[in-house]
This record gives structure tokens, sequence and C-alpha cells, in this order.
């Protein structure tokens, strides 16, 4: 399966289903819970080849993002999205140029090593205080990294935006804004290197349904989730992200 377009017709109906379920949760991660977003982008990179799987992931993603910024826009702190966009852009491009010369092995483990790093150290907030200038600095390249290379910001930023002591609100709200403006920035350097392409353009409209679908499920269930419960799924599915990473 070269192609995005040969994959798709040749799926089994399971695949259609693995592909169903993709899609409901690339929209239930923007409106709900975030880390998420990582098992989407792995799911479909076990259905179509890893670098066109990406592309299809973005087109999801930005539909997920127009409805969060719809739904969550009186809860974001403006102010740290101004300070995050020079280190994204620069992480951004890094990623860019990164996907130029690596295969999708190096990729792979390159992001698990980073993401586990992160991890780990969000259990000692005195050797990386997220209130610092320079280390804001560092999650947002990394973000803008991650994000462009797999689709992957969202555990770097999830780390981040929990260290600043974010509540689940002002959480969602700003990370939905930061990856709506991060996906659309995205979209010409994906067109360059290949990843966005006509086919994939084509997958992600059929595909729209589910994400709908699932940023109304999102919204319904956040509300039920408390503070303490959002803060350590958020954690745990960042750790287990970066564990298959550097795993598969």
């Amino acid at each position: 399966m070269s192609t995005v377009s040969q994959a798709f017709e040749l799926l089994p109906w399971y695949g259609w289903a693995a592909l169903a379920f993709c899609a409901l949760m690339a929209g239930f991660s923007k409106t709900a819970i975030g880390g998420l977003g990582t098992f989407v982008a792995v799911g479909l990179a076990m259905i179509f080849p890893a670098k066109e799987s990406t592309g299809v992931a973005l087109l999801l993603f930005i539909t997920g993002d127009i409805v969060a910024i719809i739904t969550y826009r009186r809860n974001v702190d403006w102010k740290l999205l101004a300070r995050l966009v020079p280190p994204v852009v620069a992480g951004v491009v890094l990623g860019a140029v990164f996907l130029s010369f690596v295969d999708d092995a190096a990729m792979k483990k390159t992001l698990g090593g980073i993401i586990l790093a992160l991890s780990v150290l969000s259990f000692f907030p005195k050797l990386l205080p997220a209130d610092n200038r320079a280390v804001g600095y560092g999650y947002g390249t990394l973000a803008g990294f991650t994000t462009m290379v797999a689709n992957a910001g969202g555990p770097p930023m999830n780390l981040y935006l929990l260290a600043l002591g974010f509540d689940k609100w002002k959480f969602i709200a700003t990370q939905a804004w930061f990856f709506f403006a991060v996906n659309l920035f995205k979209v010409p350097f994906s067109v360059g290197v290949g990843i966005l392409t006509t086919n994939s353009l084509l997958v992600a409209l059929a595909l729209a349904p589910g994400v709908l679908l699932g940023t109304w499920l999102g919204r319904v269930l956040i509300k039920r989730i408390q503070q303490k419960v959002f803060n350590t799924v958020v954690l745990i599915l960042t750790a287990v992200s970066a564990l298959y990473l550097l795993v598969f």
C-alpha cells in the first residue's frame, strides 16, 4: 500500500471501523481529553503509510479545532499564546527539516524519548519551572516540532499547561486555539514535504462526520469530569503515548 488512496480503497470492514474510531477520537480529543490525539496519529499510521497518515490526521484535527475554538472561546490565555508564537514557529520549521532527513523509525524514537523525558520531569517542578520564560520557550519549540513531525504536539503542551496549574476549561480553550493556529501554519509545510495531498484531503472529508460526532461527545463528557481526574488522565495518556512511540 504505497499511497493513501490505495490503502483507503483496499480497506476491509474492520479497517473502516478503525478509521471511524480514529475520527471519533480526533474530535473527542479536541473538546475533552487532548492526550488522545497522539493515539489518533498512531492509529492512522497503522492503516496508511506513516508520512501520508500524518496528512490525514492533520486535516481531521483541523476539523476538530474549528469546533473547539467556537465552543471554548471565553477561557483562553491570550498572553501565553502570544509568547509561544516565536518558539512554535521555530519548532515547526525544525520539524519540517527533520522530516526531510529521517525515516519513520527514527522519527518515532525521537518523539517518544522527548515526551517521556518531559513526563518524568513533570514530577520535579523545581527542575523545570513552568513559569520560567526560557522553559516556556522550550515547551513551545517542542510542541511545534512534534506537531509538525507527527501531529504529536499535544503531550508537550499538555505537560506545560498542567504545570502552569490551568483548570480544565482554561486548559482546553488555550490548547484549542493554540493547535488551531499551529495546524493552519503547518499546512503549507505539509504540502511542501509531501505529507498533505489531494488524496489525504478526500479521505479526511469522508471521515469528517466522525470527527464532528467526537467533538459533541467531548463537550458532553468534559462537564462531568472532575479536575483531579482530568489532570491524572492527561498525564497517564501522555506517558503511555511516549512509551508506545519508543517501543513500537
